[in-house]
């Protein structure tokens, strides 16, 4: 009589979205903040912020043509990429997010050489053309995860909108860090540029708040829906990613921050307000991270 056999299939299956990709949204969120602080001035007339509107849309430019690069390499044939052209499917996110990465960079470049050449009103109209497409390309992105059904963690309708806080989030750091950098070593007053980067850091304050807001919001839902939801916010909460989500993105990249950008003795200070644009940026990358990675990381039952 033969003996029993149990037979375990332990295969293991690479997660279809890498790292890259999570590189990919990092840069395509950075784009679309610094692009939207651009408009402040040229679209909106706020003239205090007029030192940020070139250099932001130029930033805007660069990440905008390294983002893609990152989908290319996470390609398994990257020489097939031109594919997305002509084969296309209309249901797909993809399908628009590949036109929208065609469509944006280009208006930014229209938008920063008619900002150069000093025409306001061609200014203006790129600008105000720009708004949209910036918040489309990475929008679309979040659109990606959010129609993953089988994904707990990417399958909520706060998806598109989190994307969008973070990437505000993560611009506004950005051009902080950016400004205080030219205004240390390219201008002659080392302090010509203090009171915009505070009020910069009061918009970051505001915007680090609402995306906490969203992602507690997310949480609960995650807390109280079925069991492969629940799974998720533990993996988040005490699990694997608990290091990357809770300590770096929520109390280093976002609460720690907030204690420098308001409480009177620190947000005086503009050496404050840059170390918090800088931990926020950490924070949004692990953000990134967790969400890219993290969200693959419970089996497909």
């Amino acid at each position: 009589m033969e003996p029993d056999v149990n037979i375990i299939y332990n295969v293991f299956h690479a997660p279809p979205l890498e790292f890259p990709i999570a590189i990919y949204f990092y840069l395509t969120g950075l784009s679309a903040g610094s692009f939207l602080l651009s408009t402040l001035a040229y679209g909106f007339g706020l003239k205090k912020f007029k030192p940020i509107g070139l250099l932001g849309v130029r930033m805007a430019i660069v990440l905008l043509i390294l983002a893609p690069i990152n989908l290319i390499v996470d390609l398994e044939q990257p020489m097939r990429f031109w594919h997305l052209f002509p084969y296309l499917n209309m249901k797909s996110p993809i399908t628009y997010g590949t036109f929208l990465l065609s469509l944006y960079p280009l208006n930014a470049i229209i938008y920063s050489y008619f900002m150069g050449k000093g025409n306001m009103k061609m200014t203006k109209i790129f600008g105000f053309i720009g708004i949209p497409l910036a918040i489309s390309v990475h929008g679309y992105t979040g659109f990606i995860l959010a129609l993953s059904k089988a994904r707990a963690l990417w399958n909520t309708a706060l998806m598109p909108v989190l994307f969008l806080i973070s990437a505000m989030v993560s611009g506004i750091a950005m051009m902080m860090i950016a400004i205080a950098i030219k205004q240390k070593y390219f201008a002659e007053d080392k302090h010509v540029h203090d009171d915009l980067i505070k009020d910069m850091g009061q918009i970051l304050s505001v915007t680090i708040f609402f995306d906490l807001f969203l992602i507690l919001c997310d949480l609960l839902v995650l807390q109280t829906a079925d069991t492969e939801a629940h799974h998720s916010a533990m993996l988040i909460l005490t699990g694997d990613f608990s290091l990357l989500f809770l300590w770096i993105e929520v109390v280093l990249g976002s609460l720690i921050p907030l204690i420098f950008l308001n409480i009177p003795a620190f947000k005086k200070k503009i050496g404050f307000a840059v170390t918090a644009a800088v931990l926020v940026m950490i924070g949004i990358l692990a953000m990134r991270y967790v969400m890219v990675i993290g969200g693959q990381s419970i089996p497909l039952s």
